[in-house]
């Protein structure tokens, strides 16, 4: 059986142009390889110094706010606590028939308390009495010293910032 040359062979121009490969293609066969290298090569030492001053500069900032709302909290929880220990000390005086109790083992001995309580900074509450009646409860405050600016006392009606702040109204 003869066959033409014509079908074992398809003409040329049936064929499918071959792949020509150009700049775009190159580039984009180069780039997976470009990004593979700056993958391996990783952070400079001079950008992981930058990274660590700013979070260190960030952190700083919030000590900063933190620590003086931290400082504000320990006053209000020290003020609140010694109206509580000022209500306390007035049920022993109902109890014990006007008798103003000495200090807060009194309170513990009479079964009004079952722990002796410290202020937000560790120190003891001191009962204060005045001529045998009960005047109230203080804290020491900040400083750890009695009778000092930073004392906080059940007998004082308003806060130190409410008293600044009617400073300025008038």
């Amino acid at each position: 059986m003869y066959l033409p040359q014509e079908i074992l062979s398809p003409p040329a121009s049936t064929l499918p142009p071959e792949p020509v490969q150009s700049d775009e293609v190159q580039r984009e066969e180069s780039l997976p390889s470009q990004l593979a290298r700056q993958a391996q090569r990783g952070m400079t030492l001079v950008e992981i110094l930058v990274v660590l001053a700013i979070i260190g500069l960030i952190m700083g900032g919030v000590a900063v706010v933190a620590g003086g709302a931290f400082s504000g909290a320990q006053a209000d929880t020290a003020r609140n606590e010694v109206n509580r220990v000022a209500g306390l000390a007035d049920m022993y005086t109902v109890k014990k028939k006007g008798k103003c109790p000495k200090d807060m083992k009194a309170l513990k001995t009479a079964g009004i308390i079952k722990k002796e309580s410290k202020d937000p900074w560790g120190n003891g509450y001191k009962i204060v009495c005045e001529d045998g009646a009960l005047k109230g409860v203080t804290s020491s405050g900040k400083d750890g010293e009695w009778d000092s600016e930073d004392d906080i006392n059940s007998w004082d009606e308003a806060k130190p910032d409410e008293d600044e702040d009617e400073d300025k109204d008038n």
